[in-house]
């Protein structure tokens, strides 16, 4: 578990990192290919394999070294035994849980998120927020009876263009929310008759990518008066900054608000 610049949460975990979605905008891939693949010795780099490690890869270091391997397999999904008790005797945090990948993803094996619930439920102290471009897979979850009621359990969706699915749990069983990151286009309005996000995380493309979108103003005010109409709390990450200028606004959920972070 590590700290982060992530500026929504206080710690992200990966106990399981790789994805398959392929989004041009993706900045854990570059991530993941940078520190890890072929550079750590893997005898042939897979897409689309899915691997489980109990312990540690390494590779040597020029000086002789044996470091950790941050991401052995490059971006092909992985998970990560030893790092499920990561969390374990820390003060309670706000988690942001697989930042460099999609745990519900249609390619992840359900034991795999039925591994990363467990040990979320052996550190009841902490709020954990996942994040997923395949909301589907929670209603899936759901209808078996498999998704977390806890009161610290937070489930996303991204949202960047109007074409994307929302996730709109109709019972309130789990805090749920919306990450429209990067933001792609004018949202429009909310439907009036579903339900709605307990949080709104809004966000623009970082990097250097060639076809990068510029949001405008415009976008984000039109976001902004929805969340205000139905009294949603929302977050503008730093990287609106230019766009929106300062104060940028920044809320939190009341539930998400006054984590020791330690």
């Amino acid at each position: 578990m590590n700290k982060t610049k992530i500026d929504w949460c206080d710690s992200t975990w990966n106990p399981v990192t790789g994805c398959l979605h392929g989004c041009e905008y993706c900045y854990a891939r570059g991530i993941a290919e940078r520190f890890g693949g072929m550079k750590y010795g893997t005898s042939k780099h897979r897409m689309g394999i899915n691997h489980i490690l109990t312990a540690p890869m390494c590779h040597e270091t020029k000086s002789g070294n044996a470091v950790a391997a941050a991401y052995p397999f490059g971006f092909e999904p992985t998970l990560y035994k030893y790092r499920l008790s990561d969390y374990i005797g820390k003060k309670g945090r706000n988690i942001f849980v697989c930042s460099m990948a999609d745990l519900f993803g249609k390619w992840v094996p359900e034991s795999w998120i039925e591994e990363v619930f467990a040990a979320c439920k052996r550190a009841p102290q902490h709020n954990y927020i996942f994040l997923t471009k395949n909301p589907g897979r929670y209603i899936e979850l759901e209808k078996d009876r498999r998704l977390p009621w806890a009161d610290n359990f937070w489930f996303g969706s991204t949202v960047t263009k109007l074409e994307d699915r929302y996730t709109w749990f109709t019972e309130k069983k789990f805090h749920w929310f919306l990450s429209v990151e990067p933001i792609m286009e004018d949202l429009g309005p909310m439907d009036e008759d579903a339900p709605k996000p307990e949080w709104v995380i809004v966000g623009a493309e970082t990097g250097n990518r060639k076809d990068k979108v510029i949001p405008e103003k415009s976008w984000i005010e039109s976001l902004l008066e929805e969340c205000r109409k139905y009294d949603i709390p929302m977050f503008m990450k730093s990287s609106l900054a230019d766009t929106w200028g300062e104060p940028l606004i920044q809320e939190f959920p009341e539930k998400l608000k006054g984590t020791t972070a330690g």
